[in-house]
């Protein structure tokens, strides 16, 4: 009982028939460096999201204008846990029924996965409508809308998002959709497969494991691979 206070432990004793004082129970409390109760427990925003980080999926959109003043949005998805994003689609228009149905796609591809998920975060978009609700709740997903002007609490997307416009769309001439689809998608793959996140331990999220450290008598190279036309390297090592 982490949030229990020796009141609560007292009572539960009594329950089980232990003749015990309550001011008993605050001593050995006391005497084993267990705080009172409201003190003991934190209850904000990022100890949640560390807790539940495997259950937790978070959406949002954001939007790219192109060399002719065209603007585009792009939804996608980011776990919590491990960091692979999904790019659920694009468009000019976000509609309700438009993202509902990229809802719909999004947990078609994630399979049986789809039951990890406990909650999902999103933004107060109007576009996030009660048929996008359901279709999470429907699977037994809670959904958490942040608050107005809060964007720290989505604090996984909103850095993706900044992070794909400083490395990839922001460095691009757009010229469309047909040329942001494979942009985006291609830069999602990297994050995927092969950049680096802190959180993990420096790991993307495809590798569960952190690389073996090369020995000086190793006799490796290293290979570069472009990405997006040579805005992003890649380096690995060959034998």
């Amino acid at each position: 009982m982490p949030c229990s206070g020796y009141r609560r432990i007292h009572g539960e004793l009594v329950g089980l028939r232990r003749d015990i004082a309550a001011s008993t129970v605050w001593s050995i409390l006391k005497e084993a460096g267990i705080d009172p109760s409201p003190q003991r427990t934190d209850r904000s925003w990022p100890v949640f999201l560390k807790a539940q980080a495997t259950a937790i999926v978070a959406t949002d959109l954001f939007h790219i204008d192109t060399v002719f003043l065209r603007r585009w949005f792009v939804l996608f998805f980011i776990e919590h846990g491990t960091r692979p994003v999904h790019i659920a689609g694009i468009t000019r228009h976000p509609t309700g029924p438009w993202v509902t149905q990229q809802a719909r796609n999004y947990l078609m591809d994630l399979g049986d996965h789809a039951q990890s998920i406990r909650f999902l975060i999103r933004d107060r978009g109007t576009y996030f409508t009660d048929s996008f609700h359901a279709v999470f709740q429907a699977i037994g997903v809670q959904v958490l809308p942040t608050l107005p002007q809060a964007p720290r609490m989505n604090a996984i997307a909103e850095p993706w998002i900044g992070s794909c416009r400083h490395e990839a769309t922001d460095r691009t001439l757009i010229t469309g959709q047909r040329h942001l689809h494979p942009a985006v998608n291609e830069y999602a793959q990297h994050c995927n497969q092969h950049r680096p996140h802190r959180s993990l331990g420096q790991r993307p999220p495809g590798r569960p494991t952190t690389p073996e450290p090369c020995l000086a008598s190793d006799k490796t190279a290293i290979s570069r691979r472009d990405r997006l036309g040579g805005l992003i390297h890649e380096y690995k090592q060959v034998a």
